[in-house]
């Protein structure tokens, strides 16, 4: 009995643990393709692109503060009646309709910039420019926080600054 323990014993030793190892099949990897850096054409494209989208929001935002400017001075009018008793209950209900309107209204400009600025962040030739388009958005949520606590006039202003932020990145572009 020892002759066989000391027999596998040597046999255990003189064969490497290696050989008794389970292995695996040995395949090399395929690189993914490397990142091809678009053309002058793609890029003056993704450029003339992102100007058409910018251009389109200037020209909503512009549209909407023109309007917002007449909105928010009769709401204001309305709710000083308010404060003196002086406004109907039809004026007053369509007062916060029209509130409710701009507050809507703000928060879809926002959500149109978040979508402008995720836009310029993802497409090649545009990166540059999404530096100086960052915080158009954040802009809008400032004009929706002020239209929410009821300073519409305010928030237009701030809604002003957008469109000036958006402008001079359309200078830019050019």
């Amino acid at each position: 009995m020892n002759r066989i323990v000391i027999v596998v014993f040597a046999i255990v030793l003189i064969v490497p643990v290696t050989a008794l190892a389970q292995t695996r099949s040995r395949t090399t990897k395929r690189s993914a393709p490397a990142a091809t850096k678009p053309s002058a054409q793609q890029t003056a494209e993704a450029k003339t692109t992102g100007a058409t989208k910018i251009a389109e929001q200037i020209k909503n935002l512009t549209r909407f503060v023109y309007l917002l400017g007449g909105v928010a001075k009769g709401i204001e009018q309305v709710d000083e009646a308010a404060k003196k008793n002086e406004a109907s209950p039809a004026a007053l209900q369509q007062n916060e309709q029209n509130k409710a309107t701009v507050k809507t209204s703000l928060r879809n400009v926002r959500e149109g910039l978040d979508q402008l600025e995720i836009y310029f962040r993802g497409t090649h030739g545009l990166e540059d420019y999404y530096l100086k388009l960052a915080g158009s958005a954040s802009g809008a949520a400032t004009a929706e926080d002020q239209a929410a606590a009821g300073h519409f006039d305010q928030s237009g202003r701030t809604m002003l600054g957008v469109v000036n932020r958006l402008t001079d990145v359309l200078l830019e572009m050019r």
